[in-house]
């Protein structure tokens, strides 16, 4: 898991692909526990939280920038 500061020293491009790769392991964790039983089901927590983290670094640089 990767902590505010770390994420905020990632470039644009890192940001991007770390919070494609939260979305389809979110999308993985949600069908699991459709179909069966989840090992860890705070894991959806912290992939959704994980994503609005990154969300919130990539607005707050746009709204920077302009």
């Amino acid at each position: 898991m990767s902590s505010n500061t770390e994420l905020r020293e990632m470039s644009d491009e890192q940001l991007d692909a770390t919070a494609k790769e939260a979305a389809q392991t979110l999308f993985r964790l949600r069908f699991q526990s459709q179909s069966e039983r989840l090992n860890t089901p705070s894991e959806i927590r912290k992939n959704r939280r994980l994503i609005a983290r990154i969300k919130t670094i990539q607005t707050e640089r746009q709204k920077a920038a302009s």
